[in-house]
């Protein structure tokens, strides 16, 4: 039973839990020190998205909440993703690749630090104020008007753990891409593998519509999960036994392989 909920043991557990907990502490700090205080610049960059989407025509994001926020069901449901997207949702899905998908959760892994640190260069480079701070283009701030929890733009600015004006690029994407085109290679069943394949998409209407982020922003999340899968593979090639992704389990693939990713 420990090998079926514990594949590499207790030790290789707690090591995981210890890396995302300060992988992730870093990116927040990393997050809340990209932001220089100039909020004029941040709302420059929105403006500037908002131009470059109307010139392409696919300014439609006032449109598409005008509409979900129509029915409180779905703007409910919406809102609920968005706040658990990268704790409680991201977290039982790696838990569940761990215990489940061994092999290839060191890869998905690497892929999650790589989309951190790509994505706090894009906080500092191009720091942008989300849509929910521009209610003069029919925005409103459907997240906290669901929950109740209002983020004051001066107050959110001083936390050394939260910049709310890393929009760019959508790490909600990025992270539903690698995780949940992974589960959708590892599955047979068709249903569940479409589910997976839809997810992220289902992410991108859930930042639109929220209006944390514009369609812009979500493309970029996923260039940003596309050069994290990249430097995943690069990774790989230190230590292909362990790192590498596979849909072949370990004892097929090499009579060691269980052994191999204990130090991963």
């Amino acid at each position: 039973m420990r090998g079926r909920v514990l594949p590499n043991g207790r030790v290789d557990l707690l090591r995981q839990c210890a890396l995302f907990g300060l992988a992730y502490l870093l990116y927040r700090l990393g997050e809340g020190a990209a932001f220089g205080g100039n909020t004029a610049i941040a709302f420059t960059h929105a403006r500037e998205l908002i131009s470059l989407e109307r010139s392409m025509h696919i300014f439609v994001e006032p449109t598409i909440q005008g509409w979900a926020t129509s029915s409180y069901g779905l703007i409910a449901v919406a809102a609920y993703i968005y706040i658990n997207a990268q704790t409680t949702i991201l977290i039982a899905l790696l838990l569940y690749l761990y215990i489940a998908h061994n092999r290839c959760y060191y890869f998905v892994r690497n892929m999650l630090f790589v989309g951190m640190f790509i994505g706090l260069i894009g906080y500092a480079v191009f720091p942008t104020a989300p849509p929910r701070f521009l209610p003069e283009w029919g925005f409103i701030d459907s997240v906290s008007d669901f929950t109740g929890v209002r983020v004051n733009h001066a107050s959110a600015s001083m936390s050394a753990l939260f910049n709310p004006y890393a929009a760019v690029p959508s790490m909600h994407v990025a992270f539903a891409l690698m995780v949940g085109w992974p589960l959708a290679r590892l599955t047979r069943r068709r249903v569940v593998k479409a589910a997976w394949l839809l997810y992220p998409f289902l992410m991108a209407f859930v930042i639109v519509v929220t209006a944390n982020h514009f369609i812009v922003d979500a493309l970029l999340g996923a260039l940003t999960a596309g050069a994290s899968a990249y430097g995943a593979s690069w990774l790989a090639r230190a230590r292909p036994n362990a790192w590498r992704f596979s849909t072949v389990p370990g004892s097929a693939a090499s009579p060691a392989g269980a052994r191999l990713t204990t130090n991963g």
